[in-house]
């Protein structure tokens, strides 16, 4: 009991989630996009195929 008030809370939040219009810098966003021309993206080092290697090693232990 006494969900009743916690569950209207969260149905209002998500309904101001839902229809509320954000406000963005469409400007802003077009010059941050601009600028990542050109410029190379490297790999995570935490995803490489050796970190699989090791949790095998791991479970095996």
């Amino acid at each position: 009991m006494g969900r009743g008030r916690a569950k209207a809370k969260q149905t209002k939040v998500a309904r101001q989630l839902k229809y509320s219009a954000p406000n963005t810098d469409f400007d802003s966003l077009q010059r941050e996009l601009s600028n990542g021309e050109g410029q190379s993206y490297t790999t995570d080092t935490w995803s490489d195929d050796d970190s699989r290697n090791s949790e095998d090693e791991w479970h095996r232990a």
